[in-house]
C-alpha cells in the first residue's frame, strides 16, 4: 500500500515537472507585451512606401511597385525572418486589410458602380442623353460647359464618373470639334477633384476612415472650404472654356480639332472597339439610375448614422458610417435600375445579370491598387512611421509650423504621382498630420489634412499611372500619352496656386481670406496667358 503511495506521489511530482515549462510559458505569453520591431518608429520604417515610390517612378507600373514595397515592410517587422514575413504580409497585411469591415464595404460599393455603368451603357441611356445633349447644345462652348456639369453632377465616385462622361458626352463633344484631349481633361479635372469635396462619395468614406481618434466625417466636411486644388480646378475648367485659352500641347490639339483631326494623331486611338447601341434606351435610362445611386446613398449614409431612430439629419451625417451607408445605398439603387429596366423591357433579366461580372471586371484595376495601398499602409503603421514622422516634425517645425500645410501639399502631389494613387497617399500622411497637430492646433490641422487630400488629388491627377488618369483617357477614347501630356502644363499651373495659397492658409487660418487670394492669382495668371497667346498670334 505504502509503495502504490509512493509510486502516486512520484507520478504527480514528474507531472507537475512536466507541466511546469508548459504552464510558465503559457503564463508568459499571456503577459507578453505586444511584439515591437528593432525598426519601429525609426528611419527605416519609412522606406517601405520609398521603395514603392522609387519603383513605381522607374517601372511606370503600380502593382508591382507596391508588393516590393510591402515585402520590405514585411522584412523590416520580422527582422528579416523568412516565416515571420510572410506571416505579417499575411495576416497583418491582406487578409487584415480585406477582412476588415470598412474596407469591404468599400470594396462592394465599387463593384456595384462598376455594374451600374455597365448598366446604363447596355441599356442605352449613356447614349441616348449624348444624342439628347447634340440636339440641345449649339456651341463650342456649351458643350464644355455641359461636360464640366455632368462630371460636377455625378459625384459619388471618380471611377462611376470616367466611365459615364466619357460615354454621354463624346457624341456632344464630336459634333463641336472639340478635341479628344480637352474631352479627357475636362473628364479627368472632374473626377477626383469634385469627389474630394463631396460629402457622399467614396472619397469621402476612404478618407474619414483614415482619420483615426476623430470624428472623420466632421472633419471633412470642415476641411472642404481649404481644398484649394480642387475648388481652383472646377474654377480653371470653368475659365479656360469661358475665356477661349489653351495652352501648352493642348492649344496644338484644339487647333487640329478645329480643322477635323480630333486626335491630332491622324485617327482614332488604337484598341478602341465601336460601341453597340441600345436602340430602346431613353435620357431617363440614365437619369434615373443616377438619381437613384444618389438619393439611396443620403439614405443609406442617415440611416447608418441613426437618422430613423431620431437623430438629427446633421447629427446622422456626422454618426454614420459611410462605408456601410454608400454599400447598402448602391446595391438598393442598383436593384431598382434593374426592375425599372425590366418593366421598361429595356433589358432582359439575363442581360442585367451579364452586366454583374462586367461591372466586377472594370473595377478589378482599382480593387488591387486599394487592397496593395492598404496593405502597404498597414506595413507602414506596423513599423510606426506615423511615429517617427510625427516626432520629427514636432522636434525641427517650430517656428515652420504655418508653412506645413504647404510643404504637406508638396509631399502629397510627389507621392501620389510616384504610386498613382491618391487613397494610399491618404493612408500614409493623413495619420501623420493628425498626431502633429491634434493637441496643438485642430484648425491647422484641419488645413494640413485639407491640403494632404489636394496634393494627393493633384499628384492622382497628372499620374500616367493613375487609375483614373487611365480611365479618362479610356472614357474620351483618348491616347493616354496625348491625354497626360496636354493636361499636365493645366495641372502645374493650379498647382502652384495652390502651393501659395496654403501658404497664405498657413498663416490667415481662414478660408475666406486665402481662397479670394487663390482665385484672383489663378485668374490672372490665365489672363496673362491669354494675352501672350493673342500677342503672339497678332506678331
Amino acid at each position: 500500500m505504502k509503495k502504490k503511495k509512493m509510486l502516486r506521489g512520484i507520478g504527480v511530482l514528474i507531472l507537475c515537472l512536466v507541466l511546469l515549462p508548459i504552464t510558465a510559458l503559457a503564463a508568459e505569453e499571456g503577459a507578453e507585451v505586444e511584439y515591437i520591431p528593432s525598426m519601429y518608429a525609426t528611419f527605416w520604417a519609412l522606406v517601405p512606401p520609398v521603395v514603392a515610390i522609387v519603383l513605381a517612378l522607374i517601372t511606370k507600373e503600380v502593382y508591382s511597385s507596391l508588393f516590393i514595397g510591402i515585402l520590405v515592410g514585411g522584412l523590416f517587422y520580422s527582422g528579416f525572418s523568412f516565416e515571420g514575413t510572410l506571416t505579417h504580409i499575411f495576416n497583418g497585411g491582406f487578409v487584415a486589410v480585406l477582412s476588415d469591415g470598412y474596407n469591404v464595404g468599400i470594396l462592394i460599393f465599387l463593384v456595384i458602380l462598376g455594374a451600374m455603368v455597365s448598366l446604363m451603357n447596355r441599356a442605352g441611356g449613356s447614349a441616348a442623353f449624348g444624342h439628347y445633349a447634340k440636339e440641345k447644345i449649339k456651341t463650342r462652348a456649351g458643350a464644355q460647359l455641359a461636360t464640366v456639369a455632368l462630371g460636377v453632377l455625378i459625384f459619388i465616385d471618380d471611377y462611376f464618373n470616367c466611365l459615364t462622361v466619357g460615354s454621354v458626352m463624346k457624341p456632344v463633344t464630336d459634333e463641336h470639334k472639340v478635341s479628344r484631349a480637352k474631352l479627357a481633361y475636362l473628364i479627368d479635372a472632374t473626377a477626383a477633384p469634385v469627389c474630394i469635396i463631396a460629402p457622399i462619395s467614396s472619397w469621402a468614406a476612404a478618407v474619414s476612415g483614415f482619420v483615426e481618434g476623430e470624428d472623420g466625417f466632421s472633419i471633412f466636411i470642415r476641411a472642404i472650404p481649404y481644398n484649394f486644388y480642387a475648388i481652383l480646378t472646377i474654377i480653371m475648367m470653368i475659365s479656360i472654356v469661358l475665356m477661349k485659352v489653351d495652352f501648352g500641347s493642348m492649344k496644338t490639339h484644339e487647333a487640329n480639332a478645329l480643322k477635323g483631326d480630333l486626335f491630332s494623331t491622324g485617327q482614332a486611338a488604337s484598341g478602341q472597339e465601336q460601341e453597340t447601341v441600345n436602340r430602346k434606351g431613353k435620357v431617363i435610362d440614365l437619369l434615373i439610375p443616377i438619381a437613384l445611386l444618389i438619393i439611396s446613398c443620403v439614405i443609406g449614409m442617415i440611416y447608418t448614422g441613426g437618422f430613423f431612430d431620431g437623430a438629427g439629419f446633421v447629427e446622422a451625417f456626422s454618426n454614420s458610417d459611410a462605408s456601410v451607408g454608400l454599400a447598402l445605398g448602391s446595391i438598393c439603387a442598383m436593384i431598382l435600375t434593374i426592375i425599372i429596366y425590366l418593366i421598361r423591357r429595356v433589358l432582359s433579366f439575363t442581360d442585367c445579370m451579364k452586366c454583374l461580372p462586367d461591372g466586377f471586371k472594370a473595377m478589378v484595376p482599382a480593387i488591387l491598387i486599394l487592397t496593395f495601398a492598404w496593405t502597404l499602409k498597414a506595413m507602414t503603421d506596423s513599423l510606426g512611421a506615423a511615429v517617427f514622422v510625427a516626432d520629427a516634425v514636432q522636434k525641427s517645425a517650430g517656428g515652420f509650423m504655418n508653412f506645413l500645410p504647404a510643404i504637406i501639399f508638396l509631399v502629397a502631389c510627389f507621392l501620389a504621382f510616384s504610386t498613382g494613387t491618391s487613397w494610399g497617399t491618404f493612408g500614409i500622411l493623413i495619420p501623420i498630420v493628425v498626431n502633429v497637430f491634434m493637441n496643438t492646433n485642430p484648425q491647422l490641422m484641419i488645413i494640413s489634412i485639407s491640403a494632404c487630400m489636394a496634393g494627393a488629388v493633384c499628384g492622382d491627377h497628372c499620374s500616367p499611372i493613375s487609375d483614373t488618369t487611365i480611365m479618362a483617357s479610356a472614357g474620351a477614347q483618348c491616347d493616354h500619352v496625348n491625354h497626360v501630356s496636354t493636361q499636365l502644363p493645366y495641372v502645374i499651373v493650379v498647382a502652384v496656386i495652390s502651393f501659395v495659397t496654403y501658404i497664405v492658409a498657413g498663416f490667415a487660418q481662414s478660408p475666406w481670406i486665402s481662397l479670394p487670394v487663390g482665385i484672383v492669382l489663378l485668374l490672372a495668371v490665365l489672363a496673362v496667358i491669354k494675352s501672350r497667346s493673342e500677342g503672339n498670334a497678332q506678331a
